[in-house]
């Protein structure tokens, strides 16, 4: 909230000071009045609505800033209303409106934005923005504003470029800066501040670790499950091994997470819950996502490199199936769910090529049908969730809530698969002659059964809010069981 929340909630107060009484309030748009960038919103926009015409950017940009983003108005409509906004600023400015002050928007961005944007909030007098043949920033700027109103403007900015047009202003409203920057419009201009919004928390180690998904890096336990079962763990290397491959997997699932966030802007803001995740609310700048994507999915690819080159296909192979899952899969009836089976599946195998043990056909199979089943968990959890808001669909996904009647035998019926193959599995003679007693993995399948049954109800009840392996992972009577299964599964090996 702003230095003046006080003064916003008190009636009759006056905001700005009286000797700014009759100045224009100016308005910077990217940064200022939303915390995203338009420019880069567009171009995702374009490059997602058009990707044709996104081989067209770079020959735009040579010709100019201002070319580019014409270039990119054509092409790309965006809607103001899929965009976050400063809200508290823009009460701010409603209240000035209010008192009869004339508020300008005077932006960088292509006008047909500026337009739109002053259409959606209702607040501006008059649009000065950039066309293709004048970028309208940082001097053009303050010279626009001089040829206009001479130097009895305030001016509502938010970066190092708007430093030149608070100098020539009569008064600075700063939004969303940091502290260095205050610092910088204290010493650097003679231009009193007459009022502060912000600073964001846009870019901590919190929200970094939000975009990316730290939490979700738990899915990737099942590269350890082939040093499991080839009963690997007792020499270091191989550990080391299974290590690594969790990092790269994880490193590389990470970026994915934030190239789906950039991609799904638009829905994720009309979601719930997914409006708060840090890009969709703007805590986070889009093109600093596109950035820490590549880095982290090149350290990952890095280190899959330096394990192997079957190891690094299996991840290059995870990134291009996961992309297309949120890209397109996602949005087709059970195809969705046999992808996340496959990914899921598609981590134990990349630990089996990590360590360089042989994977077994009952393995495969037991993995398949366990991981089908908690994909519908999922899917079943989300329907559960809509059932009891009242709704009938989802957005992005083509799944109804009457869906449910198919979906739960069809995910029950896939876990108790799963239950029978590890049944099958026990009685293999390759089973009988590997362990020291296969009888004690009995407990194992019961334990199984009770795990996957658990998780079922779970989501019948309504508490199933996340991944199923997250949620498994956060659950007391989860862990004990997949613990105590794992116990067995090593005494079964071990004693006689």
């Amino acid at each position: 909230m702003s230095d003046l929340s006080e003064s916003v909630a008190a009636a009759g107060t006056t905001l700005l000071s009286a000797e700014v009484a009759d100045c224009v309030l100016v308005v910077d748009l990217d940064g200022t009045l939303t915390p995203t960038d338009t420019l880069i919103e567009s171009t995702l926009l374009l490059i997602k609505q058009r990707p044709l015409a996104a081989a067209g950017l770079l020959p735009a940009l040579l010709g100019g800033r201002s070319n580019l983003k014409a270039y990119i108005s054509d092409r790309a409509a965006l809607d103001p209303a899929n965009l976050p906004w400063r809200e508290d600023f823009i009460a701010f400015l409603r209240a000035e409106r209010a008192r009869g002050r004339r508020i300008v928007l005077a932006t960088a961005a292509d006008r047909r934005i500026a337009e739109r944007v002053a259409s959606h909030l209702g607040v501006f007098d008059e649009v000065l923005a950039s066309d293709r043949d004048l970028n309208l920033k940082g001097p053009r700027k303050l010279a626009a504003l001089r040829e206009r109103f001479g130097q009895r403007f305030v001016y509502c900015g938010d970066s190092e470029a708007d430093l030149a047009v608070w100098e020539g202003s009569a008064g600075a409203v700063l939004v969303g800066t940091t502290a260095a920057l205050q610092g910088r419009v204290r010493t650097s201009t003679s231009t009193p501040t007459l009022a502060k919004f912000g600073p964001d928390s846009g870019g901590t180690l919190r929200l970094w670790t939000k975009a990316m998904r730290v939490h979700q890096w738990v899915k990737n336990v099942l590269v350890f499950l082939p040093l499991l079962t080839a009963f690997a763990f007792t020499s270091l290397v191989p550990v080391l091994e299974a290590l690594a491959a969790f990092i790269a997997f994880s490193l590389a699932a990470s970026a994915t997470y934030i190239g789906n966030d950039l991609w799904d802007l638009e829905s994720d803001r009309a979601h719930r819950s997914k409006k708060n995740r840090p890009f969709a609310s703007g805590a986070l700048m889009p093109h600093h996502g596109v950035a820490v994507a590549a880095v982290l999915m090149g350290i990952g690819l890095g280190i899959a490199a330096m394990l192997s080159l079957p190891f690094l296909a299996m991840v290059v192979g995870y990134v291009v199936v996961t992309t297309a899952y949120s890209w397109s899969l996602k949005r087709y009836v059970v195809l969705d769910v046999i992808t996340l089976a496959v990914l899921y599946t598609w981590r134990v195998l990349a630990g089996a090529i990590a360590i360089e043990v042989t994977i077994s056909t009952w393995l495969l199979a037991f993995s398949v049908f366990l991981f089908a089943s908690l994909a519908l968990i999922k899917r079943c959890a989300e329907l559960v969730a809509l059932q009891q808001e009242g709704k009938t669909g989802t957005r992005g996904r083509n799944y109804e809530v009457g869906d449910l009647v198919v979906l739960w035998p069809l995910g029950i019926g896939a876990g108790l698969s799963s239950v029978v193959v590890f049944g099958l599995f026990i009685g293999a003679p390759d089973t009988i002659g590997r362990y020291a007693d296969a009888r004690l993995l009995w407990l194992v399948a019961i334990g199984l059964m009770y795990w996957l049954s658990r998780l079922w109800i779970k989501t019948a009840r309504g508490v199933m809010h996340d991944d199923p392996i997250v949620f498994a992972l956060r659950d007391r009577g989860s862990r004990l069981t997949i613990l105590g299964m794992v116990a067995v599964t090593v005494a079964a090996w071990w004693l006689k």
